[in-house]
C-alpha cells in the first residue's frame, strides 16, 4: 500500500493531531556541523586544552538545561576551568565573542552568502514526508532552538516548504520552557477543542518541554515522541543508553528515525495502539 493510501485511510477514520518537530538532529544531522562548532569554541576559549568529545556533549545536554550550544559552549568552558581551580567569576570570557566564534564556524564569515559547516548537514528526511502527514489530516510545524535564519535555511531553503509555522530562537525562551511549544500548537490550531499534540525531538530538554506544556495545558493530550540522533548510531549500546535516557525524561516512544514516524504510527499514539 502506499503511503498516500495509508494516510488517506487514517484521516477517514477520524485519526487527526497536531505533530511539532524539533530541527537539529530530527530533520537535519548537526554531529558536523553545530556540534563541531560546540567543539571548536570550547578548544579556542580554552587556549586548545579542551575539545569535548562526542559523549560529552551528550552528557552535558543530557542534563536538560543546555539547548542552546551558544550556552553550553559556555558551560563547558566553564567547567573547564573550574577544573583547573579558576572560579567562573574569574574567567575572561565575552558572551558576544564566544557567539561570533561559533557563528563563524556555523555560517561562515561571509554574513551574505553562507560557507560554514551549516552547508554540510545532511536533511533526516524530504519534503513529502510532509505532505503525506498533510492527507491524514495531521497538522505540523516547528519549534526549535535554532535561529530563526538557521530554521529558514534548512526548512524553506534545503527542503522547500512554503512558510511553515516556526517558532524559532528569537520567538520563545529556550527549551524547556514550553512557551515556544504552546505558540507553535496555538499557531496551528486556534480552535477551542484541542488535538492531542505530538512533539519530536532528540534531546532531554525535548522531553522537558513537553512535560511542561502539559503542566500549563492539561486540557490538550501532549506525547513526547523522542528520536535517536545519527550520532549515536555507532553502537547499538550508545543507541540504548541514549533511548533509555529519553525514556527517563518523558519520552513516551523513541525512534530511531524521524522518518518512523509516520502517519499510521501518529494514528496509533493518538489512539493508544
Amino acid at each position: 500500500m502506499e503511503i498516500s493510501e495509508i494516510a488517506t485511510g487514517i484521516f477517514m477514520n477520524g485519526s487527526s493531531a497536531i505533530v511539532v518537530f524539533d530541527i537539529d538532529g530530527v530533520i537535519r544531522d548537526v554531529g558536523g556541523s553545530y556540534r563541531r562548532a560546540l567543539a571548536d569554541t570550547v578548544e579556542r576559549f580554552t587556549g586548545g586544552n579542551s575539545r569535548p568529545s562526542s559523549q560529552e556533549i551528550d552528557a552535558l545536554k543530557s542534563e536538560g538545561l543546555w539547548n542552546n550550544d551558544w550556552e553550553a559552549s559556555q558551560e563547558l568552558i566553564y567547567r573547564y576551568f573550574e577544573a583547573q581551580g579558576q572560579p567562573r567569576s574569574e574567567v575572561n570570557l565575552e558572551y558576544q565573542d564566544l557567539v561570533a566564534f561559533f557563528q563563524s564556524r556555523y555560517r561562515g564569515t561571509d554574513p551574505e552568502n553562507w560557507t560554514g559547516y551549516i552547508c554540510q548537514e545532511p536533511l533526516l528526511l524530504e519534503s513529502n514526508y510532509f505532505d503525506a502527514l498533510t492527507i491524514a489530516g495531521i497538522r505540523w510545524g516547528f519549534f526549535s532552538g535554532a535561529t530563526r535564519a538557521s530554521a529558514t535555511y534548512v526548512l524553506q531553503k534545503r527542503l522547500g516548504l512554503k512558510n511553515p509555522v516556526l517558532i524559532a530562537m528569537e520567538d520563545a525562551p529556550g527549551k524547556p520552557d514550553p512557551v515556544g511549544l504552546l505558540q507553535t500548537v496555538d499557531q496551528l490550531e486556534p480552535e477551542a477543542s484541542p488535538l492531542p499534540a505530538l512533539y519530536i525531538g532528540d534531546t532531554v530538554a525535548d522531553m522537558y518541554t513537553v512535560s511542561n506544556a502539559a503542566s500549563l495545558r492539561s486540557n490538550r493530550r501532549w506525547i513526547g515522541v523522542g528520536v535517536l540522533p545519527p550520532h549515536v548510531h555507532e553502537t547499538e549500546e550508545r543507541k540504548s543508553a541514549y533511548a533509555q535516557t529519553l525514556y527517563e525524561a518523558g519520552a513516551i516512544v523513541v525512534l530511531d528515525t524521524v522518518r518512523d514516524l509516520t502517519p499510521e504510527r501518529v494514528s496509533q499514539l493518538v489512539t493508544g495502539g
